[in-house]
């Protein structure tokens, strides 16, 4: 549980604040003055600080202004009895998080209380995983495929290997997947990093647009052929070719393709010049080229020849572990692009988040945190700035009334619903419904009173 640290020269005030903070189940430390509460935020690992404005020796606004300076991601609310609108606003430009004037009610208090150590977790916890992602992408030397998980690992480990050979390599797996991604890993961890990296789109070509673009042609081969122009394979002489989408190219262009990966060498369009090129060769597909290739849709000697090392990238659905690292990486990286400054993710965001299915895996995971991140109303993304098949999934229950019913019979409803969904957890449940956990159990115990 976090500790709290109350600072206040009235004995009577320190001890009912210690109390009941105490049956919140909070760790309370307490001190008389700003001297001895500085003394025990630098001895102590504090988690927020409730302190009075006026004080003998140190008063409060010393006490603010140095743990902004010392620890400023250390919340601190002002509790005091000399409360005036300019004193708030001074505070909270001190650095203060809230203010209240005594006598308090406890409640609220208690409420804002678990608000701000909640959202401060949620920031260190976003800071953490920031550094993990940096951490991850010293470690694997390629700082694009963000995960921890075992599948990631395993992948990894693969990329590694078969980087520094010459092997050709067949990637394949969902559309969304980052197999691109894992192409230039590759590539960025081989010899041929500081090389030419070519990349052609298959699908996105027609069969005679594609072979003028991978081999090239002469002036006069076809109408148009103003000039000589070098294709794809000879601008990578020396370096990495990688071909996306290779399920889509036909029969004629598959031939033409198999001779280069044997021979090394073909001819522009229009050509008769023979060239020799020294291209390792990456493909990916989100094909079965397998089942393309006993169905007769693929050549067998170009599977096999394609096909030296596999790469299965895996569904997003299948390393869910990795989600809190690629939302961290996301969420940097539009930051920085957008000029925003939202720092994390709400725990009913972040369960929605893991309970969707991802049928469009990384790349639909990407896209939903950008436009999150653009339409964030708040310090944090909550449920609210997720698109609604999302929302729907995972983020929270319904509850349902049927008329006619009492205001206090709903409301009874509404309280056991919550506790049901936050398992039993009073103090979340309390939270959840904006209420004192003292509030909570005031109104379950006056429940069953009349229930007697």
């Amino acid at each position: 549980m976090a500790t709290l640290l109350i600072a206040d020269d009235e004995k009577n005030i320190r001890s009912g604040l210690q109390l009941a903070f105490e049956g919140e189940g909070y760790d309370v430390l307490t001190a008389a003055d700003g001297s001895e509460a500085w003394e025990k935020v630098q001895r102590n690992i504090i988690d927020l600080v409730i302190t009075d404005l006026r004080m003998p020796g140190m008063d409060g606004n010393e006490l603010i202004r140095r743990i902004v300076s010392s620890y400023p991601t250390m919340p601190v609310i002002v509790l005091t009895g000399h409360g005036t609108i300019e004193t708030a606003v001074e505070t909270m430009r001190e650095g203060a998080v809230d203010f209240f004037t005594k006598p308090v009610d406890i409640d609220k208090l208690s409420l804002v209380v678990r608000k701000t150590i909640s959202a401060s977790q949620l920031a260190e916890q976003n800071r953490k995983l920031a550094e993990e992602v940096e951490k991850l992408r010293r470690q694997q030397g390629y700082g694009r495929i963000i995960g921890k998980s075992g599948k990631v690992a395993q992948l990894m480990q693969i990329v590694s290997q078969v980087a520094s050979t010459k092997a050709s390599v067949l990637i394949t797996g969902e559309s969304g997947t980052g197999k691109e991604l894992v192409a230039e890993a590759i590539q960025q961890l081989s010899p041929r990093k500081d090389g030419p990296y070519v990349k052609v789109h298959c699908a996105s070509l027609s069969p005679t647009l594609l072979e003028d673009e991978l081999f090239g042609h002469e002036k006069g081969a076809f109408t148009g052929a103003v000039s000589q122009k070098k294709g794809r394979f000879e601008l990578a002489d020396g370096g990495t070719l990688f071909l996306d989408e290779i399920g889509e190219i036909d029969q004629a262009t598959q031939v033409k393709l198999l001779r280069v990966l044997q021979e090394k060498q073909f001819e522009r369009v229009g050509g008769e010049k023979t060239l020799t090129v020294d291209v390792r060769v990456i493909c990916a597909t989100n094909r079965d080229l397998y089942k393309e290739m006993q169905e007769g849709r693929f050549r067998e000697d170009l599977y096999y020849r394609l096909n030296v090392v596999h790469i299965e990238v895996p569904p997003l659905r299948e390393r869910k572990e990795d989600i809190d690292l690629l939302c961290a990486s996301f969420l940097s990286t539009f930051n920085s692009e957008d000029g925003r400054k939202v720092e994390g993710f709400t725990p009913q965001a972040r369960k929605a988040l893991f309970a969707y299915s991802w049928p469009g895996n990384v790349r639909e995971l990407r896209n939903t945190i950008e436009a999150a991140v653009v339409l964030c109303k708040g310090r944090m993304i909550d449920i609210d700035d997720l698109p609604p098949q999302i929302r729907e999934t995972g983020g929270g229950s319904t509850v349902t009334f049927t008329l006619p019913v009492t205001m206090e019979d709903a409301e009874m409803r509404l309280i056991l619903e919550t506790i049901s969904y936050a398992k039993g957890n009073k103090t979340k449940a309390a939270d959840l419904l904006g209420i004192g956990r003292k509030t909570l159990h005031r109104k379950l115990a006056e429940r069953n009173a009349e229930e007697q």
